[in-house]
């Protein structure tokens, strides 16, 4: 491919509104543009990227037994109405001329469900489907380039199972395939314990790769035996310094009181040793009191898996008309709803809200003062304990590129999903769910692997192999050299981008570096005198001379 024959737009400057590393570079290097606030075109050279790895995908979905097919964006409202998720807030709703409603499909578990309808027997079972296809997403704040969008293109496979053994099978047959995808993909990933969310089911795992951008955080042990999602890591904070004790909650007046530290200063006490009341409601309207410890935070997310509801933060009127206080001082003595504990609140006394405004308690202990259901739903921060091993945690900016789950029946069940056993008995058909974005697995592969020169693609999804550019101003001899050289890449196996157009050798550097092929080759007037050519491995800017004959061999065909 001619230089000068693609549309290439490079900019010299950085675009405006761009935070992370992979959106400010594939803008400037010419590989997408925005259309609109998360719509995004992929330009040629990010297209060929893009395809890149929906191939290595191809083949790994392919390689176990999965079958490729295609659905439709547009899916029915019903089938979103009956599994319960038509009332998420990002799912883009729209009617036809009739005005009957349907969905832009942001994932395609219903659609599936309906055509697994027709495996009516265990004879059927299992069977693994997948497609590469449109989803759209009403996202509010799209951001950060290819990373937060309200468009995007995702592989989603699907597993069909009998029982519980058969998707496991399923669920680790994948788990394998996506650690090849993204070893083949040159990419750093961790496979962690993640929430379901909106998606149901029994168990997920989160696919993270470390990156100075992103949307989630991937939770380590120094020692390298523990590693998860923040949303549901679980770290083991410091032991808090107690003060003494009580025989029975000592009422103190905090006037004016309404920060974590400020009680802890007027006390006098360890804010560990302190406890945090957060009223949250369900979706059926009760309201559970959270609490965790004065120096933690809620972890919502965590919340809500145990209470199986999604939660918001109660209102100051609701937390009035159930507690009679302010927020800030509300606490579990006298609650006579459900109290739901951090497991760093069972031992110890603690200070609490007294449920008055201005009001707390000092030597309030679970057991004797109030009841509460225990679990960890407070958010680990860095510097906690590993709960393996002992030892530090800590926290990496990262990009979700995969995740997987176990449905279960949480589709089938509703969606009618059948099938009947050898004893002739309707079971419903157990799912699992695959999905993996290409788009944020190119952005990943940018976070990860650019300096301050540009992009330094691995070579499984550059563009182009090799970037040979030609020196205009040593001469027409100088420019077929490349031409030559570059047709012997090529036919040693080599994709070849030959920078032909008449501009100055510095111009041609600088776009080479942003666009980041793994080799660039350059012919200019000292490979006419000594036979020789510059070649540069983009990754860690290594250069050499090369001889002329020995080109096409040693930068070789891709691995």
């Amino acid at each position: 491919m001619r230089a000068s024959q693609l549309f290439i737009p490079t900019l010299r400057e950085d675009p405006g509104d761009a935070e992370a590393a992979s959106h400010r570079l594939l803008v400037r290097g010419g590989f997408v543009r925005q259309v609109a606030a998360g719509l995004w075109t992929f330009l040629p050279l990010g297209w060929r990227v893009h395809e890149k790895i929906v191939q290595i995908v191809r083949a790994e979905m392919d390689a176990t037994g999965c079958q490729e097919m295609f659905m439709p964006v547009v899916t029915p409202a019903e089938l979103w109405q009956r599994t319960g998720r038509y009332d998420i807030p990002e799912l883009w709703k729209v009617q036809d001329r009739l005005e009957r409603p349907f969905v832009l499909a942001m994932t395609h578990e219903e659609t599936v469900t309906f055509h697994a309808r027709e495996l009516r027997s265990y004879r059927d079972l299992p069977q693994m489907l997948y497609h590469f296809q449109t989803k759209v997403r009403d996202e509010p704040r799209p951001r950060a380039g290819l990373l937060r969008v309200r468009e995007f293109v995702m592989k989603d496979a699907y597993s069909f199972d009998r029982d519980e053994e058969g998707l496991e099978r399923s669920f680790r047959l994948q788990e394998a395939a996506y650690h090849r995808i993204f070893e083949r993909c040159g990419l750093e990933v961790y496979a962690v314990q993640a929430e379901s969310g909106m998606m149901g089911g029994s168990e997920s795992a989160d696919f993270l790769a470390p990156s100075g951008s992103g949307e989630n955080t991937l939770v380590t042990c120094e020692k390298g035996d523990y590693s998860a999602d923040l949303e549901i890591a679980h770290g083991v904070p410091r032991a808090p310094e107690f003060p003494e004790s009580f025989d029975a909650p000592d009422a103190v007046e905090t006037p004016g009181v309404t920060t974590i530290e400020a009680l802890a200063e007027l006390l006098g006490v360890d804010t560990a040793a302190t406890s945090k009341a957060m009223p949250v409601v369900k979706t059926d309207g009760t309201l559970v009191l959270g609490l965790v410890r004065g120096d933690d935070r809620l972890d919502e997310a965590k919340l809500a898996a145990v209470v199986g509801s999604a939660v918001r933060p109660a209102t100051e009127e609701e937390i009035r008309n159930t507690f009679g206080a302010d927020p800030g001082s509300v606490g579990p003595l006298g609650f006579s709803g459900e109290v739901l504990a951090d497991e760093t609140l069972r031992n110890g006394q603690f200070v609490a809200g007294a449920n008055r405004t201005g009001w707390h308690l000092r030597g309030v202990e679970h057991g004797r003062d109030f009841e509460a259901r225990f679990a960890d739903i407070r958010q680990a921060k860095e510097g906690d304990a590993c709960p393996r091993c002992g030892g530090r945690l800590g926290f990496q900016t990262a990009i979700e590129i995969g995740h997987i789950f176990k449905l279960g029946t949480f589709y089938s069940e509703p969606l009618g999903a059948k099938f009947l056993d050898e004893e002739g008995q309707e079971r419903p058909i157990l799912m699992g769910s695959y999905g993996i974005g290409p788009g944020r697995v190119m952005a990943a592969a940018v976070e990860q692997n650019h300096d301050e020169h540009g992009i330094a693609w691995p070579r499984a999804l550059a563009p182009y192999d090799v970037h040979v550019v030609a020196i205009g101003a040593a001469g027409a001899e100088a420019v077929e050299t490349a031409e030559r050289l570059a047709g012997e890449l090529e036919e040693n196996g080599a994709s070849v981008l030959l920078d032909d157009r008449d501009q100055r050798p510095g111009e041609k550097f600088a776009g080479a570096d942003l666009i980041g092929c793994p080799t660039r080759v350059t012919v200019g007037k000292k490979t006419l005198e000594d036979g020789r050519v510059d070649v540069l491995v983009r990754a860690g800017r290594v250069e050499e001379r090369v001889p002329v004959e020995d080109l096409a061999g040693q930068v070789g065909s891709p691995a």
